[in-house]
């Protein structure tokens, strides 16, 4: 699985992205937006209690099968982290005041899953070589 990116609100974004961005609300429906020649949607999260922009990853990654990058902004904590990854994002914003060198320290607590996730639904036994 591709590394899941942590970007930090004073790492200045490039001026020269070649993306294509999609900005959803989350009371957006993804399934009414087009998301052709996108490259990333962003989803967010406008406080920490409001998990809409989860069903919206699965939807995305799921039913629309964007394959993308799908990252995370607005009131971001560590703690959702890797939910937020199982649910299909490839990246998150943190906000301001959590620890970078924290959040990636989530992702070996739970280096593995038994149940699949919005990426691979195979269970981990059918992952196993």
């Amino acid at each position: 699985m591709k590394e899941f990116e942590l970007i930090t609100p004073a790492a200045a974004p490039s001026p020269a992205e070649p993306l294509k961005v999609l900005q959803l609300a989350n009371d957006a429906d993804p399934l009414a937006v087009e998301i052709a020649g996108v490259g990333r949607i962003e989803l967010q999260f406008p406080k920490f209690s409001d998990g809409r922009a989860f069903s919206q990853a699965i939807l995305l990654r799921r039913r629309l099968g964007f394959a993308g990058d799908l990252r995370a902004t607005g009131d971001v904590l560590v703690d959702q982290l890797v939910q937020m990854r199982r649910s299909g994002f490839s990246s998150a914003v943190l906000r301001a005041d959590q620890d970078a060198a924290h959040a990636r320290r989530q992702f070996e607590r739970y280096p593995a899953f038994y149940q699949g996730d919005a990426l691979d639904a195979r269970p981990l036994f059918r992952k196993a070589a």
